[in-house]
């Protein structure tokens, strides 16, 4: 019988620095193919604990998977230590992501706050690359600020073939774009002209971030269970064992992160 927790060694193969405090990390792994859009990993350091991470990319031809990683405490101090060709412990991958299914022939609507872009870039860069299989993508992305921006060449590429607002909390975004919170925007995107049965919406970010950008997709007709959301919760066995992230009788690292929000509105933690 195989060990559900015990992780396995994996070679790091690029380390890309983003911001002051964010990472990239490529990560050889040859099954690819069991991973889906919003899914994490635990990032295991032995003698120094675990951490759970989204996988913010893959590509099953080259055999490798990405995560962008935060320095925010312990694990994260000793991962950013590792260099390229070290090792990485993993298992997983764990959690419900995104069916891309549900956003087949849809008009998809893609909403994210912060870091909140990176669970959701390999879903992006999945349907700029087969747009065929939507009827459109719209994308509201909001950061702090310039500083802050993710992938940024990714987006300035996304933005050619697709409706984006970009906006910042404060001073300036990319060409001077957008000054304010995501959930201002919500009624000028170019989808309030479709038939809202057709509009399918992701959200993911800070909880209160998800919580009032879906009742500003709400407010203009879009149906909850035609809304998604993704909590990134703090895990910690990542198998429904420990009970950490349990809200009420909802084991979040089981049934999520994914949730459609007629579900996740009712989970308060």
């Amino acid at each position: 019988m195989s060990n559900i927790i015990m992780p396995m060694p994996y070679k790091i193969l690029n380390v890309t620095k983003m911001t002051e405090i964010e990472y990239l990390f490529r990560v050889e792994y040859p099954n690819v193919e069991n991973i889906n859009f919003g899914q994490f990993m635990q990032l295991s350091l032995p003698k120094v604990g675990e951490c759970p991470i989204s996988i913010t990319d893959f590509n099953k031809e080259e055999g490798w998977i990405e995560f962008l990683i935060r320095k925010v405490g312990i694990v994260t101090d000793e991962i950013f230590n590792l260099c390229c060709g070290d090792i990485m412990p993993m298992r997983g991958p764990y959690g419900k992501g995104f069916d891309h299914v549900d956003f087949k022939d849809k008009h998809l609507v893609i909403a994210t706050g912060g870091s909140g872009l990176a669970p959701i870039r390999s879903l992006v860069n999945h349907v700029y690359r087969n747009p065929q299989e939507v009827k459109s993508m719209e994308l509201l992305f909001g950061f702090k600020n310039e500083a802050s921006i993710l992938f940024k060449d990714e987006v300035l590429k996304w933005r050619e073939n697709h409706p984006m607002i970009l906006t910042v909390d404060k001073g300036c975004g990319i060409d001077g774009e957008c000054v304010g919170l995501v959930t201002e925007y919500v009624p000028l995107l170019k989808m309030t002209k479709a038939n809202f049965d057709e509009v399918v919406v992701v959200i993911v970010g800070p909880p209160n971030m998800m919580k009032y950008t879906a009742i500003e997709f709400e407010k203009l007709g879009v149906p909850t269970e035609n809304i998604w959301v993704s909590f990134e919760r703090k895990m910690s066995c990542a198998v429904g064992k420990c009970g950490h992230c349990r809200i009420d009788e909802t084991y979040v690292c089981l049934e999520g992160p994914v949730f459609n929000y007629s579900q996740a509105k009712y989970l308060l933690d």
